[in-house]
């Protein structure tokens, strides 16, 4: 799709300063360096989904959304995710709830001494953030002052294009399959993704590449879609079964997680919710259905463009348009019909909804002033990729560990 050479994680991509200052078997916790002497109190917790590396919000400085966090005064802590193998094939989605989000909150108290913290939840990372909400509901916990989900479905009612590959007999192989090695291949994934698509993202390029003979041209975002991910077997049958097909979801205590039946419509946690209006793997009144389950104040805004592009739109950018309206209406065609078009990128009207909970302004925190650092941004997890070279003969004579001494995920 693109010249892998042009890109450097840490150079050119995912470049924006921080420090990795947690770790687990399935994360690792990345605080940024602030831009402003002074930030909001309350930090900024964001949790990108699983199926694919969370620099989609860090790509280049011009169109990092992390960067422009950092910019408005805020502390801002970002889940990288593991790439998973076998030895990760019985986690379940319970181990990504414990050992993800709310595993970082704890970390996240340490190295600010804040107790409250703010949330973004990206697609599945979204749905994850929903889960976690719900969860922390039943239990009593009210750390989380405001959430943002960014195009994510937590009612599955229609899912969109993507349910074409998800029914009982897709699941059914897809298990079978994920059994014998404990997960499923980033390439399966990637493939189904790209099928969505396949103009755009598979015969291009044989046109271009293929008939045409030309090289690909460099392109960060195709660089990131790019970077597969492993889906761990356990917990990839449980979100397809439970959320695609069953829509347990959205069923009051349809699920239980960590021992909590959970209930979506007690979460009233202040949410912000951007869609886009040409999403085919989050479509955007599919998204509407599931900010109407929720019980607390909701600010939904529609982004132009789809998935990953109206997201990844700055205000520099000067491109599509976004759609607000102060009510939810019984439907997304009533909401729309009376929403206001605005020019340009959703990240200003984000910027001003989110300054509403930041809380007093502090002196600015260094990165990893709070917690021991293990290295920078944007750390090991992240750099693995499924389609690197080979490593040497004597580089796998090496174990590789990482500077905790522990081995690496």
């Amino acid at each position: 799709m693109t010249d892998p050479k042009a890109f450097r994680m840490g150079e050119n991509v995912a470049s924006t300063p921080g420090k990795v200052v947690y770790q687990n078997d399935l994360m690792q916790l990345i605080q940024y360096q602030p831009t402003t002497s002074s930030v909001y109190k309350k930090p900024l917790l964001i949790v990108p989904p699983w199926i694919n590396k969370y620099y989609i919000l860090d790509l280049r400085q011009s169109n990092s959304f992390i960067r422009f966090a950092i910019d408005q005064g805020i502390t801002v802590f970002v889940i990288s995710w593991v790439n998973p193998d076998e030895k990760h094939a019985d986690k379940t989605f319970d181990d990504y709830l414990l050992e993800g989000p709310w595993a970082a909150m704890a970390a996240i108290e340490k190295a600010t001494g804040e107790h409250d913290i703010n949330m973004i939840g990206y697609c599945l990372g979204g749905t994850l953030t929903a889960a976690l909400l719900a969860w922390m509901k039943a239990k009593g916990d009210d750390r989380v002052k405001s959430v943002t989900f960014f195009t994510t479905l937590i009612d599955f009612s229609e899912p969109g294009e993507l349910g074409v590959f998800v029914d009982e007999d897709a699941v059914n192989g897809l298990e079978k399959k994920m059994t014998q090695q404990g997960y499923l291949e980033g390439s399966d994934m990637a493939s189904t993704f790209n099928m969505l698509r396949a103009n755009d993202l598979i015969w291009s390029f044989v046109v271009n590449n293929y008939l045409l003979g030309k090289e690909p041209f460099p392109f960060d975002l195709l660089y990131w879609n790019s970077d597969a991910t492993r889906m761990p077997a356990k917990m990839h049958t449980f979100y397809l079964r439970n959320m695609y097909i069953k829509n347990k979801l959205r069923e009051p205590c349809g699920i239980t997680l960590a021992g909590e039946p959970i209930d979506l419509s007690k979460i009233d946690t202040p949410a912000y919710f951007i869609s886009t209006i040409e999403d085919h793997i989050a479509p955007w009144k599919t998204t509407y259905l599931g900010a109407q389950l929720l019980n607390g104040p909701v600010r939904f805004t529609l982004g132009g463009s789809g998935h990953i592009a109206g997201i990844v739109n700055p205000p520099s950018a000067n491109k599509y348009w976004y759609w607000t309206n102060d009510r939810l209406r019984d439907t997304a065609d009533a909401w729309l019909s009376s929403a206001e078009k605005h020019p340009g990128s959703w990240w200003a009207d984000w910027g001003v909804w989110i300054a509403g909970f930041g809380g007093d302004k502090v002196t600015a925190r260094t990165a990893g002033a709070g917690l021991k650092v293990i290295e920078d941004a944007p750390g090991s997890y992240a750099s693995l990729r499924l389609d690197a070279p080979a490593p040497t003969k004597a580089a796998k004579r090496t174990k590789a560990r990482t500077p905790s001494g522990k081995k690496s995920g």
